[in-house]
Protein backbone atom coordinates (compact mmCIF):
# COMPACT_ATOMS: atom_id res chain seq x y z
CA UNK A 1 0.00 0.00 0.00
CA UNK A 2 0.96 3.80 -0.42
CA UNK A 3 -0.11 6.38 0.91
CA UNK A 4 0.12 9.47 -0.86
CA UNK A 5 0.58 13.34 -1.18
CA UNK A 6 -0.62 13.50 2.16
CA UNK A 7 0.80 15.98 5.40
CA UNK A 8 3.07 13.33 6.93
CA UNK A 9 4.29 14.08 10.80
CA UNK A 10 7.84 13.36 10.61
CA UNK A 11 9.95 14.83 13.68
CA UNK A 12 7.55 17.14 15.10
CA UNK A 13 6.32 18.28 12.50
CA UNK A 14 3.79 18.08 9.05
CA UNK A 15 5.93 17.67 5.58
CA UNK A 16 4.22 16.75 2.31
CA UNK A 17 4.77 13.00 0.90
CA UNK A 18 3.97 9.69 0.71
CA UNK A 19 4.04 6.26 2.88
CA UNK A 20 5.36 3.13 1.48
CA UNK A 21 4.00 0.07 3.50
CA UNK A 22 5.06 -3.61 2.62
CA UNK A 23 2.79 -6.28 4.72
CA UNK A 24 2.20 -5.02 8.34
CA UNK A 25 5.07 -2.49 8.52
CA UNK A 26 5.99 0.75 6.70
CA UNK A 27 8.85 0.50 4.73
CA UNK A 28 9.92 4.20 3.35
CA UNK A 29 8.60 7.64 3.86
CA UNK A 30 9.51 9.77 0.91
CA UNK A 31 9.10 13.35 1.74
CA UNK A 32 8.77 16.32 -1.08
CA UNK A 33 7.95 19.39 1.13
CA UNK A 34 7.80 22.62 -1.75
CA UNK A 35 6.29 19.46 -4.42
CA UNK A 36 2.50 20.74 -5.74
CA UNK A 37 0.39 17.79 -5.06
CA UNK A 38 0.27 15.44 -7.75
CA UNK A 39 -2.86 13.64 -7.86
CA UNK A 40 -3.31 10.07 -7.70
CA UNK A 41 -5.38 7.30 -9.42
CA UNK A 42 -7.94 7.78 -7.19
CA UNK A 43 -11.34 6.56 -6.48
CA UNK A 44 -13.58 10.19 -6.85
CA UNK A 45 -14.75 10.26 -3.56
CA UNK A 46 -11.02 10.47 -2.44
CA UNK A 47 -10.97 6.63 -1.65
CA UNK A 48 -9.12 4.04 -2.20
CA UNK A 49 -8.09 2.33 -5.50
CA UNK A 50 -5.52 0.32 -7.29
CA UNK A 51 -2.70 1.05 -9.54
CA UNK A 52 -2.02 -2.16 -10.94
CA UNK A 53 -1.88 -4.72 -8.53
CA UNK A 54 -1.01 -1.82 -5.42
CA UNK A 55 -3.37 -0.26 -3.32
CA UNK A 56 -3.27 3.40 -2.12
CA UNK A 57 -4.72 6.25 -0.59
CA UNK A 58 -4.49 9.43 -1.95
CA UNK A 59 -4.27 11.72 1.31
CA UNK A 60 -4.32 15.39 -0.67
CA UNK A 61 -4.86 18.08 1.65
CA UNK A 62 -4.98 15.35 4.43
CA UNK A 63 -2.63 14.90 7.47
CA UNK A 64 -1.32 11.74 7.95
CA UNK A 65 -0.32 10.53 11.53
CA UNK A 66 0.58 7.81 13.46
CA UNK A 67 -2.01 5.46 15.02
CA UNK A 68 -3.29 7.55 18.07
CA UNK A 69 -2.44 5.33 21.22
CA UNK A 70 -5.08 5.59 24.22
CA UNK A 71 -3.16 5.05 27.33
CA UNK A 72 -6.24 5.80 29.51
CA UNK A 73 -10.27 4.47 28.88
CA UNK A 74 -12.59 2.13 30.36
CA UNK A 75 -15.25 1.34 27.49
CA UNK A 76 -17.62 1.97 24.65
CA UNK A 77 -20.34 1.09 22.84
CA UNK A 78 -22.23 -0.53 26.22
CA UNK A 79 -18.73 -2.39 26.56
CA UNK A 80 -16.62 -1.53 29.86
CA UNK A 81 -12.97 -3.47 30.01
CA UNK A 82 -14.33 -4.65 33.98
CA UNK A 83 -17.00 -6.18 32.26
CA UNK A 84 -13.67 -9.19 32.43
CA UNK A 85 -14.95 -11.15 29.12
CA UNK A 86 -13.28 -11.59 25.72
CA UNK A 87 -16.09 -10.02 23.54
CA UNK A 88 -15.96 -6.50 25.88
CA UNK A 89 -12.10 -6.31 24.63
CA UNK A 90 -12.83 -6.97 21.22
CA UNK A 91 -15.49 -4.18 21.45
CA UNK A 92 -13.36 -2.05 22.83
CA UNK A 93 -10.47 -2.79 19.77
CA UNK A 94 -13.03 -2.41 17.07
CA UNK A 95 -14.30 0.85 18.47
CA UNK A 96 -11.12 2.41 19.16
CA UNK A 97 -9.47 1.07 15.63
CA UNK A 98 -12.36 2.86 13.88
CA UNK A 99 -11.40 5.95 15.68
CA UNK A 100 -7.80 6.31 14.73
CA UNK A 101 -6.79 4.41 17.96
CA UNK A 102 -4.67 1.55 16.27
CA UNK A 103 -3.02 0.79 19.91
CA UNK A 104 -5.21 0.76 23.64
CA UNK A 105 -3.68 0.45 26.96
CA UNK A 106 -7.36 0.34 28.95
CA UNK A 107 -8.17 1.14 32.77
CA UNK A 108 -9.13 -1.01 35.02
CA UNK A 109 -11.51 0.06 38.08
CA UNK A 110 -11.39 -0.43 41.89
CA UNK A 111 -12.44 -3.64 42.30
CA UNK A 112 -11.97 -6.43 44.48
CA UNK A 113 -8.72 -8.90 43.25
CA UNK A 114 -10.88 -11.70 42.63
CA UNK A 115 -12.74 -8.80 40.20
CA UNK A 116 -9.51 -8.18 38.52
CA UNK A 117 -8.41 -11.27 38.01
CA UNK A 118 -11.09 -12.17 35.24
CA UNK A 119 -10.09 -8.69 33.92
CA UNK A 120 -6.57 -9.66 33.22
CA UNK A 121 -7.82 -13.35 32.08
CA UNK A 122 -10.03 -11.81 29.29
CA UNK A 123 -6.61 -9.33 28.35
CA UNK A 124 -4.32 -12.25 28.42
CA UNK A 125 -6.86 -14.18 25.83
CA UNK A 126 -6.89 -11.63 23.30
CA UNK A 127 -5.32 -11.52 20.08
CA UNK A 128 -6.34 -8.70 17.58
CA UNK A 129 -8.23 -9.43 14.43
CA UNK A 130 -9.06 -7.67 11.22
CA UNK A 131 -9.39 -4.18 12.43
CA UNK A 132 -8.81 -4.34 15.96
CA UNK A 133 -6.56 -2.05 17.66
CA UNK A 134 -3.61 -3.70 19.69
CA UNK A 135 -3.78 -4.52 23.17
CA UNK A 136 -0.82 -3.29 23.95
CA UNK A 137 -0.92 -2.35 28.39
CA UNK A 138 -3.07 -2.56 30.73
CA UNK A 139 -3.31 0.60 32.59
CA UNK A 140 -4.01 0.00 36.51
CA UNK A 141 -6.21 2.96 38.07
CA UNK A 142 -7.63 1.67 41.55
CA UNK A 143 -7.58 0.22 43.90
CA UNK A 144 -4.84 1.82 45.68
CA UNK A 145 -6.08 5.10 45.40
CA UNK A 146 -7.61 7.85 48.47
CA UNK A 147 -10.90 6.80 49.71
CA UNK A 148 -10.98 11.18 50.41
CA UNK A 149 -10.49 11.16 46.30
CA UNK A 150 -12.39 8.21 44.68
CA UNK A 151 -14.08 10.71 42.03
CA UNK A 152 -16.39 8.09 39.90
CA UNK A 153 -14.59 5.07 41.94
CA UNK A 154 -16.36 2.15 44.16
CA UNK A 155 -15.03 3.48 47.68
CA UNK A 156 -16.16 0.29 48.85
CA UNK A 157 -13.03 -1.44 47.31
CA UNK A 158 -10.64 1.13 47.97
CA UNK A 159 -7.49 -1.06 49.46
CA UNK A 160 -3.90 -0.15 50.47
CA UNK A 161 -1.26 -0.87 48.56
CA UNK A 162 -0.52 -4.56 47.95
CA UNK A 163 2.62 -5.51 45.48
CA UNK A 164 1.55 -9.24 46.04
CA UNK A 165 -1.89 -8.74 44.30
CA UNK A 166 -0.21 -6.73 41.32
CA UNK A 167 2.16 -9.38 40.55
CA UNK A 168 -0.51 -12.07 41.25
CA UNK A 169 -2.52 -9.86 38.34
CA UNK A 170 0.24 -9.22 36.18
CA UNK A 171 1.00 -13.09 35.69
CA UNK A 172 -2.62 -13.60 35.23
CA UNK A 173 -2.34 -10.78 32.40
CA UNK A 174 0.25 -12.11 31.24
CA UNK A 175 2.63 -9.27 31.49
CA UNK A 176 0.23 -6.49 30.35
CA UNK A 177 0.31 -4.46 33.25
CA UNK A 178 1.89 -1.48 32.24
CA UNK A 179 1.30 1.19 34.92
CA UNK A 180 -0.33 1.41 38.31
CA UNK A 181 -2.03 4.13 40.02
CA UNK A 182 -1.34 5.32 43.64
CA UNK A 183 -2.16 8.11 46.25
CA UNK A 184 1.09 8.49 47.49
CA UNK A 185 -0.03 9.77 50.78
CA UNK A 186 -2.01 6.35 52.20
CA UNK A 187 -0.43 3.74 54.21
CA UNK A 188 2.66 1.76 52.81
CA UNK A 189 2.07 3.96 49.56
CA UNK A 190 5.52 5.35 49.22
CA UNK A 191 7.37 1.79 50.08
CA UNK A 192 5.34 0.18 47.33
CA UNK A 193 6.83 2.86 45.14
CA UNK A 194 10.37 1.76 45.80
CA UNK A 195 9.44 -1.82 45.72
CA UNK A 196 7.69 -1.60 42.27
CA UNK A 197 8.72 1.26 40.12
CA UNK A 198 11.42 -1.50 38.03
CA UNK A 199 8.82 -3.55 37.15
CA UNK A 200 5.88 -1.32 36.38
CA UNK A 201 4.66 2.33 35.62
CA UNK A 202 3.85 4.05 39.07
CA UNK A 203 1.33 7.35 37.87
CA UNK A 204 -0.41 9.35 41.39
CA UNK A 205 -4.02 9.73 41.06
CA UNK A 206 -6.87 9.77 42.67
CA UNK A 207 -4.67 11.47 45.77
CA UNK A 208 -4.96 14.42 48.40
CA UNK A 209 -1.18 14.50 48.24
CA UNK A 210 0.43 17.84 49.03
CA UNK A 211 3.59 19.07 47.28
CA UNK A 212 5.77 17.48 49.69
CA UNK A 213 4.85 14.01 49.68
CA UNK A 214 4.12 14.11 45.63
CA UNK A 215 7.31 14.77 45.28
CA UNK A 216 8.64 11.85 47.53
CA UNK A 217 6.58 10.12 45.49
CA UNK A 218 8.37 10.87 42.00
CA UNK A 219 12.26 10.69 43.98
CA UNK A 220 11.15 7.31 45.11
CA UNK A 221 10.48 6.09 41.05
CA UNK A 222 6.76 7.40 40.32
CA UNK A 223 6.81 8.72 36.64
CA UNK A 224 3.28 9.84 35.88
CA UNK A 225 0.15 12.01 36.97
CA UNK A 226 -3.32 10.40 36.19
CA UNK A 227 -5.38 13.26 34.28
CA UNK A 228 -3.83 15.84 35.70
CA UNK A 229 -6.17 18.78 37.60
CA UNK A 230 -8.90 16.08 38.24
CA UNK A 231 -9.10 13.93 41.54
CA UNK A 232 -6.21 15.79 42.86
CA UNK A 233 -5.57 19.48 45.16
CA UNK A 234 -5.47 22.56 42.31
CA UNK A 235 -2.57 24.30 41.32
CA UNK A 236 -2.32 26.95 44.36
CA UNK A 237 0.39 29.61 44.10
CA UNK A 238 1.05 28.65 47.64
CA UNK A 239 0.77 24.90 47.96
CA UNK A 240 1.51 23.61 44.26
CA UNK A 241 0.37 19.98 45.04
CA UNK A 242 0.77 17.39 42.66
CA UNK A 243 0.85 19.49 39.89
CA UNK A 244 4.22 21.55 41.01
CA UNK A 245 5.75 18.03 41.79
CA UNK A 246 5.30 16.68 39.09
CA UNK A 247 6.60 19.11 36.72
CA UNK A 248 9.62 19.52 39.48
CA UNK A 249 10.61 16.51 39.22
CA UNK A 250 11.95 16.78 35.20
CA UNK A 251 11.04 13.75 33.80
CA UNK A 252 7.40 12.88 34.73
CA UNK A 253 4.47 12.61 31.93
CA UNK A 254 0.70 14.25 32.77
CA UNK A 255 -2.15 13.08 31.52
CA UNK A 256 -4.51 15.00 29.94
CA UNK A 257 -8.49 14.85 29.24
CA UNK A 258 -9.10 17.48 26.35
CA UNK A 259 -13.03 16.69 26.00
CA UNK A 260 -14.25 20.58 26.79
CA UNK A 261 -15.36 19.00 30.00
CA UNK A 262 -12.43 17.81 32.31
CA UNK A 263 -10.43 20.75 32.05
CA UNK A 264 -10.70 24.24 30.93
CA UNK A 265 -9.22 25.44 27.35
CA UNK A 266 -6.86 27.85 29.21
CA UNK A 267 -6.06 25.26 31.61
CA UNK A 268 -5.07 22.82 28.91
CA UNK A 269 -3.13 25.80 27.35
CA UNK A 270 -1.51 26.14 30.87
CA UNK A 271 -0.76 22.71 31.29
CA UNK A 272 1.24 22.34 27.62
CA UNK A 273 2.91 25.66 27.94
CA UNK A 274 4.46 24.30 31.44
CA UNK A 275 4.62 20.95 30.47
CA UNK A 276 6.35 21.07 26.89
CA UNK A 277 4.37 18.96 23.99
CA UNK A 278 7.01 15.80 25.22
CA UNK A 279 5.81 15.44 28.69
CA UNK A 280 1.73 15.79 27.84
CA UNK A 281 -0.34 12.42 27.22
CA UNK A 282 -3.67 12.93 26.01
CA UNK A 283 -6.13 10.62 27.28
CA UNK A 284 -10.08 9.91 26.46
CA UNK A 285 -11.03 8.37 29.97
CA UNK A 286 -14.11 7.40 28.26
CA UNK A 287 -16.37 4.66 29.80
CA UNK A 288 -19.32 2.63 28.35
CA UNK A 289 -21.38 5.25 26.53
CA UNK A 290 -19.22 6.22 23.80
CA UNK A 291 -19.91 6.09 20.28
CA UNK A 292 -24.08 5.81 21.93
CA UNK A 293 -26.57 8.30 22.37
CA UNK A 294 -27.75 10.12 26.16
CA UNK A 295 -29.22 7.75 28.34
CA UNK A 296 -28.45 5.67 31.90
CA UNK A 297 -25.38 3.72 31.99
CA UNK A 298 -22.50 2.69 34.80
CA UNK A 299 -18.83 2.71 35.40
CA UNK A 300 -17.61 0.71 38.25
CA UNK A 301 -20.50 -0.74 39.14
CA UNK A 302 -21.93 2.84 39.72
CA UNK A 303 -24.89 4.82 38.04
CA UNK A 304 -23.83 7.23 35.42
CA UNK A 305 -26.26 10.15 33.52
CA UNK A 306 -24.90 10.89 30.27
CA UNK A 307 -26.07 14.24 28.41
CA UNK A 308 -24.61 15.50 25.50
CA UNK A 309 -20.23 15.16 26.13
CA UNK A 310 -21.20 15.04 29.98
CA UNK A 311 -20.94 11.69 32.07
CA UNK A 312 -22.16 11.85 35.38
CA UNK A 313 -22.60 10.00 38.47
CA UNK A 314 -26.40 11.11 40.25
CA UNK A 315 -24.73 13.49 43.19
CA UNK A 316 -22.88 15.38 39.91
CA UNK A 317 -19.73 13.80 40.20
CA UNK A 318 -17.56 13.56 36.55
CA UNK A 319 -17.70 10.02 35.69
CA UNK A 320 -15.10 9.36 32.59
CA UNK A 321 -16.29 11.20 29.33
CA UNK A 322 -17.95 9.90 26.61
CA UNK A 323 -15.33 11.81 24.08
CA UNK A 324 -13.20 9.34 22.04
CA UNK A 325 -9.31 10.32 21.58
CA UNK A 326 -9.40 11.64 18.10
CA UNK A 327 -12.48 13.79 19.00
CA UNK A 328 -9.86 15.30 22.17
CA UNK A 329 -6.88 15.75 19.37
CA UNK A 330 -9.53 17.86 17.68
CA UNK A 331 -10.56 19.56 20.66
CA UNK A 332 -7.51 20.65 21.91
CA UNK A 333 -6.44 22.15 18.39
CA UNK A 334 -9.78 23.53 16.99
CA UNK A 335 -11.25 24.56 20.47
CA UNK A 336 -8.72 25.07 22.90
CA UNK A 337 -5.70 25.94 20.73
CA UNK A 338 -2.98 23.84 21.18
CA UNK A 339 -0.68 23.25 18.21
CA UNK A 340 -1.58 20.25 15.98
CA UNK A 341 1.81 19.46 15.94
CA UNK A 342 1.30 19.08 19.88
CA UNK A 343 -1.78 17.30 19.91
CA UNK A 344 -0.41 14.42 17.32
CA UNK A 345 2.67 14.27 19.61
CA UNK A 346 0.93 13.62 22.70
CA UNK A 347 -1.84 11.74 21.28
CA UNK A 348 1.08 8.76 19.48
CA UNK A 349 4.52 9.33 20.45
CA UNK A 350 4.56 10.36 24.22
CA UNK A 351 2.26 7.10 24.89
CA UNK A 352 4.53 5.32 23.18
CA UNK A 353 7.69 6.09 24.84
CA UNK A 354 5.78 6.02 28.12
CA UNK A 355 4.92 2.45 27.10
CA UNK A 356 8.44 1.55 25.90
CA UNK A 357 7.07 1.16 22.57
CA UNK A 358 8.34 3.77 20.47
CA UNK A 359 10.69 1.32 18.78
CA UNK A 360 8.01 0.15 17.05
CA UNK A 361 5.16 2.35 17.76
CA UNK A 362 4.06 6.15 18.10
CA UNK A 363 5.49 7.57 15.07
CA UNK A 364 6.12 6.75 10.83
CA UNK A 365 9.45 4.97 9.85
CA UNK A 366 10.70 2.79 8.74
CA UNK A 367 10.31 -0.35 10.15
CA UNK A 368 7.74 0.29 12.65
CA UNK A 369 4.14 -1.25 12.79
CA UNK A 370 2.06 0.42 10.17
CA UNK A 371 -0.66 2.11 12.33
CA UNK A 372 -1.25 4.89 10.31
CA UNK A 373 -4.61 7.22 10.83
CA UNK A 374 -5.41 10.31 8.03
CA UNK A 375 -7.11 13.09 9.08
CA UNK A 376 -9.36 16.02 6.90
CA UNK A 377 -8.58 19.65 7.08
CA UNK A 378 -11.40 19.77 9.99
CA UNK A 379 -8.91 17.18 12.01
CA UNK A 380 -12.20 14.68 11.50
CA UNK A 381 -11.18 10.65 10.49
CA UNK A 382 -11.37 9.91 7.56
CA UNK A 383 -8.60 6.96 6.81
CA UNK A 384 -7.52 4.16 9.13
CA UNK A 385 -4.89 1.93 8.77
CA UNK A 386 -3.92 -0.78 11.09
CA UNK A 387 -1.12 -3.10 10.72
CA UNK A 388 -1.05 -2.71 7.03
CA UNK A 389 -4.47 -2.93 6.21
CA UNK A 390 -6.90 -0.20 5.42
CA UNK A 391 -10.04 -0.63 7.80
Amino acid sequence: MQIENGLVFQDGAFTRGDVVIEGDRVADVRLRDGEKPQPGASSPDGGVACEGAQPFVDAAGCYVGPGFIDFHFHGCLGSDFCDGTLDAVRTLARYEASRGVTAICPATMTFPEEKLASVMDAAAAFAPGEGEAALVGINMEGPFISPRKVGAQNPAYVQPCDAAMVRRLQERSGGLVKLVDVAPEEQGALDFIREMAGEVRISLAHTCADYDTASAAYAAGARQATHLCNAMPPLHHREPGVIGAAYDSGDACVELICDGVHVHPSMARIVFGLFGDSRVILISDTMEAAGLTDGEYELGGQAVTVKGNRATLHDGTIAGSVTDLAACVQIAVCDMGIPLESAIRAATENPARALGLFDCRGSIASGKVADIVVLDEQLNVRDVIVRGRLI
